[in-house]
């Protein structure tokens, strides 16, 4: 079967309208090719409102969730954004419309530089992918105006916390390895304020100390986002 990816990309526009009403978020889905983030065996699904499996247990989340995480972020356009987990790179890819600078991080080299040959396919230049290293987030890197996780932590990582910049968002789901609450943390001189904005599912996060152990039983397969 044939797919139209321009009238896809339209028609998810259009359906993202009934929740997101952030209009820079929005022309930057309608920019991004989401089925150049897509395993080719999968494209025709690319415009589903539904997460895609992209290999070793991890997935491109769903659009809409994709949206509402972006838009939590508060961007206006002169920001330097962490990403926590690049996947696939579509993240990123949405970010580098929406933000001055993008720092992502992904734990698994493999990912990371695919991840990097798709930003550039894209054109997608201001965005900078690494591997993890041991500490959670990118310290060198810090102060971020805006931070987003792409799995789910069991709590709000405190390293990444330190990261943002004063007047800045975190946005991540904080749960248990299934189910998460999408929560938005805001750094003042005053403290953090947290604000919960609905429930989700992501793969855990995989980090040493403020996430999961890469293996517990069988609950480290993929839980997309729902």
């Amino acid at each position: 079967m044939t797919v139209d990816y321009v009238l896809a990309r339209e028609a998810l526009v259009r359906s993202l309208r009934r929740g997101i009403r952030d209009e820079r978020v929005l022309k930057a889905f309608g920019s991004v090719p989401r089925e150049h983030f897509v395993p080719e065996h999968l494209r025709r699904y690319a415009y589903d409102d539904r997460a895609i499996p992209i290999g070793r247990d991890q997935t491109i989340s769903q659009p809409l969730m994709v949206a509402i995480m972006t838009q939590a972020l508060k961007l206006k356009g002169d920001e330097k954004v962490l990403e926590v987990g690049t996947g696939s790179g579509y993240q990123a890819a949405l970010l580098s419309k929406l933000a001055r600078e993008v720092v992502s991080v992904e734990r698994l080299p493999d990912l990371a530089q695919a991840a990097s040959r798709r930003l550039e396919e894209v054109g997608a230049s201001n965005v900078r992918v690494h591997e993890s290293g041991e500490t959670l987030g990118r310290p060198e890197n810090a102060p971020f105006d805006a931070i987003i996780v792409t799995a789910g932590a069991p709590r709000v990582p405190r390293s990444l916390l330190d990261q943002l910049a004063l007047g800045g968002r975190l946005v991540v789901p904080v749960g248990d390895r299934r189910v998460q609450q999408l929560v938005r943390a805001t750094k003042s001189d005053r403290g953090v304020s947290l604000e919960q904005l609905g429930e989700c599912r992501f793969v855990p996060l995989i980090a040493e100390r403020e996430g999961w152990p890469e293996r517990e039983g069988s609950a480290n397969g993929m839980q997309p986002a729902v």
